[in-house]
C-alpha cells in the first residue's frame, strides 16, 4: 500500500458526508447546506464542524469506534494489496462471503455466481454500478482503515465500489480514490475486528450517546451564527439535484 500524503480528518469526513448525502435522513437538510456539501471549504473550522455534526446525524456511531489516533492518508493499493482487503461482515455480504470476507474472494464468488439466490437482487446492484465507475475517481471516496501497510485492511465505506470495481479490473480497482485510516489501536474497533470486547464498547457508546451533542447542527448555527447558503429550488425541488438521480445507483455504490 503506497501513502501518498497524509490528509485532515475534516478531508475525509467531506468525502464521507457527500457519498451519504442522498440518503433521506439528509432531506430536510439539502436545501439548506447543499453548497457545504457539493463545495466544502477546507480551510473554514466552522465549516469542518457542521459537516461533522450533519454526517454524525447518521455515522456518529460509526466515526465513534475509530481509534482517536487514527492517522488518515490518501493511498494507492497495488495489486497484491487486494489480498488484503476485507469487505466488512454485515448485511447481505455474509451470505457471499460466508466466512471468508476478502475482496477478491467476494468478487470470485460473484463472478462464479457461488451465492444463494436470495442475494441475486443485491449482487445485481453491484453488477449494475460496474460501468458507473471510471478511472477518474469522481465517485467519492473509498475508506479503509487498518493497523500498518502490511496487516488486513477493512473497507469502512464503499464495499458496493469496491467490489463492481474489481469485478471489471485491477486498473478500474486502482482509479478509485483511497482513504485509509491508520492505527496501532485499530484492532480494538469493530469495525476492524469484530468481538465481545469491540461489541461491548460499541453498545456502551451507543448508550452514552442517544442524544448526540456532536450531532446538533442547530446548536452549531447558533453558537457559529453561520449563514446557511440555500440551493436553488429547482435544483432540489424539480429534480436537476444530483442527490435525487438514480437513487438506488447511488445506495448500491455505498
Amino acid at each position: 500500500m503506497k501513502r501518498l500524503f497524509q490528509v485532515d480528518e475534516a478531508e475525509v469526513i467531506a468525502g464521507f458526508l457527500r457519498n451519504e448525502f442522498y440518503e433521506p435522513d439528509f432531506d430536510r437538510d439539502r436545501a439548506q447546506f447543499d453548497s457545504l456539501v457539493t463545495s466544502p471549504d477546507l480551510k473554514d473550522a466552522q465549516q469542518n464542524a457542521l459537516r461533522r455534526a450533519l454526517l454524525f446525524r447518521r455515522r456518529g456511531h460509526m466515526w465513534r469506534e475509530l481509534p482517536p489516533d487514527t492517522q488518515w492518508w490518501r493511498v494507492q493499493p497495488d495489486p497484491e494489496d487486494i489480498k488484503r482487503i476485507r469487505i466488512f461482515a454485515r448485511a447481505q455480504w455474509l451470505w457471499i462471503g460466508r466466512g471468508d470476507f476478502r475482496a477478491e474472494t467476494i468478487v470470485r464468488r460473484i463472478r462464479k455466481h457461488e451465492y444463494p439466490r436470495r442475494v441475486e437482487s443485491f449482487v445485481q446492484k453491484i453488477q449494475r454500478i460496474r460501468g458507473s465507475i471510471t478511472r477518474s475517481g469522481d465517485t467519492g471516496p473509498v475508506l479503509l482503515i487498518g493497523i500498518d501497510d502490511l496487516k488486513p485492511m477493512v473497507v469502512l465505506e464503499g464495499n458496493h465500489r469496491v467490489a463492481a470495481a474489481l469485478l471489471d479490473s485491477y486498473d478500474r480497482f486502482a482509479g478509485l480514490n483511497f482513504f485509509c485510516g491508520y492505527s496501532p489501536n485499530m484492532a480494538k474497533s469493530c469495525w476492524y475486528r469484530t468481538n465481545l470486547p469491540s461489541l461491548w464498547r460499541y453498545l456502551m457508546n451507543r448508550l452514552r450517546n442517544v442524544h448526540d451533542r456532536e450531532a446538533d447542527v442547530d446548536r452549531l448555527l447558533r453558537e457559529s451564527a453561520l449563514p446557511a447558503t440555500p440551493a436553488p429550488v429547482s435544483a432540489n425541488e424539480v429534480g436537476g439535484s444530483p442527490w435525487k438521480q438514480d437513487s438506488e445507483l447511488l445506495r448500491a455504490r455505498r
